[in-house]
């Protein structure tokens, strides 16, 4: 917020046996920025020996009331002022400059995924066992391996069955956001078999509302070596979502996951 401030008297002689104004009006005011609004002001009147008070507000707008607020229109400076009287209409008037700049917008939320490389002890306070982070009630909990892996000394084994489930929730974003979701998968050669991962918007209570919150999915079915990981860079946007929940599983035949990260687009 810029201020200039200017003061100006207007205050007429006495006549012959009148009594002069042995206190002349001061007007004085202070300018306060909204913190929710760039664009309104509150103004306090801290005039002296004053009953009458004149606001022009800058933008057209004026008032007659002792303290006053405006929103403005759009972005600038606007010159804001005051004149105020007292009861024999000696008057004094000062004016400021207030600026409306829009803030910029706050840094992006980038989410931590938690055990991202499945391995032990890595949760914030030193515990874990590479897949505490993943566990849910939707299906059994997935099994950890330690060959081949793309990222430390562990990775998440999902085995053909297709019954484990890895599941994380409450992964912080900003809303209308875009992202991407980098991680590592390898199935077995045979037989044919998929491992698939689903970013949701919010939480599910359920596998049925998979279909309904998913942002994005990527269905890994590359089985040209079992040894040798396959890289996904899965693009979404956050659309209303605060927060995002990760869901994957797999079908068919055995598959390897391993070290998820989530960074801005």
């Amino acid at each position: 917020m810029t201020l200039t401030v200017s003061c100006d008297f207007e205050y007429e002689l006495p006549e012959a046996g009148s009594i002069a104004d042995m206190t002349a009006p001061l007007a004085s005011f202070s300018a306060s920025q909204s913190e929710d609004n760039y664009l309104s002001y509150s103004f306090s009147n801290l005039s002296s020996s004053a009953i009458n008070f004149e606001w022009d507000l800058g933008d057209g707008n004026t008032s007659t009331s002792k303290d006053v607020s405006n929103t403005y229109p759009s972005e600038g400076s606007y010159v804001v002022v005051l004149t105020v009287s007292d009861a024999l209409g000696a008057k004094n008037t000062i004016s400021k400059i207030v600026t409306c700049v829009k803030p910029p917008a706050p840094a992006a939320k980038v989410p931590t995924v938690l055990e991202a490389s499945f391995e032990d002890n890595t949760l914030p306070d030193g515990s874990g066992d590479g897949r505490d982070s993943w566990k849910n009630d939707f299906g059994g909990v997935i099994q950890i391996t330690s060959s081949p892996v793309q990222d430390g000394k562990q990775a998440a084994k999902f085995p053909s069955a297709g019954d484990r489930v890895a599941y994380q929730s409450g992964l912080e974003v900003t809303p209308n956001t875009d992202y991407v979701i980098t991680y590592y998968y390898t199935i077995k050669t045979s037989p044919e078999g998929s491992i698939t991962l689903n970013v949701l918007g919010g939480t599910i209570g359920s596998l049925s509302e998979v279909s309904s919150k998913s942002l994005a999915s990527h269905v890994g079915t590359d089985q040209t070596d079992e040894n040798t990981y396959v890289k996904v860079d899965l693009e979404f946007n956050s659309g209303a979502n605060d927060s995002i929940s990760l869901l994957i599983t797999n079908e068919g035949s055995e598959s390897r996951l391993d070290n998820v990260s989530i960074d801005l687009k």
